[in-house]
């Protein structure tokens, strides 16, 4: 079950000051759908690339699987544990990145931390915008990027093999 924090997800300030109350709740509702139904979930077993990625601070832990054929990324998978951001984001990131290059996903990743930062939702991020609220609450911070910080390191080593 989310923790006490995860509430935060679509608090004060939660859809960076845009569209009021109502707003912030439709994101919170997202972040929850994926936490408690998360899509791209389990093991990948052709992946070119695996890498896991820990928080020993809160526990959060989280496996990235990718399939990436010619740079592009063709299916991807995450297994862990851990808060309701960290599951929601890995869920949305892995719809978000299939059928992306390196390139694009870099951009995405650039665009996704000055969301964090601003709190400002970004489109380009498709329902990773929903994370725009955490940025109010940078304690979290680490909890929404961990599943690209696995993501990350799941292309490095798909691009040794």
């Amino acid at each position: 079950m989310p923790t006490s924090a995860d509430g935060g997800a679509g608090g004060a300030g939660g859809a960076g000051g845009i569209g009021g109350a109502g707003l912030a709740a439709l994101y919170q509702e997202r972040i929850l759908e994926h936490y408690r139904r998360p899509r791209h979930k389990g093991a990948l077993e052709r992946a070119t690339g695996v890498h896991t990625v820990k928080n020993p601070l809160c526990g959060d832990d989280v496996t990235v699987c990718i399939f990436e054929v010619a740079g592009i990324v063709k299916e991807a998978q995450f297994t862990g544990t851990g808060c309701s951001i960290m599951q929601a984001t890995a869920s949305m990131l892995m719809e978000l990145v299939r059928g992306r290059t390196r390139d694009e996903i870099d951009g995405l990743a650039r665009r996704f931390d000055a969301m964090l930062a601003t709190g400002a939702s970004d489109d380009t991020l498709g329902e990773l915008g929903a994370l725009a609220g955490v940025a109010g609450f940078p304690a979290r911070h680490k909890c929404a990027r961990l599943p690209w910080k696995a993501l990350s390191g799941a292309m490095q080593q798909s691009g040794r093999d």
